[in-house]
């Protein structure tokens, strides 16, 4: 049995139950996969079981890569690299369907990475289905006027729908993480606001949610030197909380930015 490194935030998910769970979602036959993360290969197992079309699977650590090779020889392409340095793009014309313990360290990481590097309509994935901490899954489906609503959920929330499946217990993996977690199911838009560059909506909404009890006076002040007319536009209220904005309000400044910048 390989010992999971607490280096690289493993922890393996070796409960049946909700490997089914997980594996049921979607109907994956003759699919193209990605799996992020598979660690020892549990989950590898049920995709397989679905007949998909091809699995690829990204693995940085290298004696999870030879255990990997041993127990499914040529089933699956393995990439053994870390996913925040890959560009998907290049593994497959398809559109995949994409599966991902994702590390609690870099989970957030990945996520963002992907969504900043998709072009307009151009999604590479068909579905994401990732499991990420319980209290950063929250941060994702948080909705405006509540105390998780931040960065992640609009930029989370700007090209993607997202459902939560379920919570899962530290004791359905090995070793036992101390917090729960939860599995979330992505689903592309085929509507949503035109952001000519995401990293605007990250710039946006890190100046405004540094100070996230503060009024949005000063951030707004900072990034459009006090031109009232963007305010008058936007019907923006200055006294206003970081967490009062809705998400159109943040795609709209983001645009208002562009717009600014040339």
């Amino acid at each position: 049995m390989i010992k999971a490194k607490k280096s690289l935030g493993q922890n393996f998910l070796i409960d049946d139950n909700i490997l089914k769970k997980i594996i049921e979602i979607i109907d994956i036959k003759d699919k193209t996969i990605l799996e992020v993360g598979p660690g020892t290969g549990n989950l590898t197992s049920f995709i397989l079981k679905k007949n998909p079309k091809k699995i690829f699977v990204v693995e940085k650590d290298d004696r999870l890569v030879s255990s990997l090779q041993k127990k499914f020889q040529n089933q699956i392409e393995i990439i053994n690299d870390d996913i925040l340095n890959i560009n998907e793009k290049e593994f497959s014309k398809d559109r995949m369907i994409v599966y991902g313990n994702l590390p609690y360290n870099v989970s957030t990481e990945i996520l963002c990475k992907w969504i900043i590097n998709l072009n307009n309509n151009n999604f590479w994935f068909q579905n994401l289905i990732l499991m990420f901490q319980k209290e950063v899954a929250e941060r994702i489906i948080a909705n405006v006027n509540t105390s998780n609503y931040g960065r992640l959920a609009i930029l989370a929330k700007w090209k993607l729908d997202i459902k939560k499946i379920c919570d899962i217990k530290p004791s359905s993996f090995s070793p036992k993480p101390k917090i729960h977690s939860s599995l979330l199911f992505f689903s592309p838009k085929t509507k949503f606001f035109k952001i000519n560059d995401p990293r605007n909506i990250e710039l946006i909404t890190r100046l405004f949610f540094n100070h996230r009890r503060k009024m949005i006076k000063k951030p707004f002040n900072q990034l459009f030197k006090g031109n009232m007319e963007i305010q008058k536009k936007l019907k923006l209220n200055l006294n206003l909380r970081p967490q009062n904005l809705d998400f159109s309000t943040y795609y709209n400044l983001a645009k208002e930015y562009e717009d600014l910048r040339g």
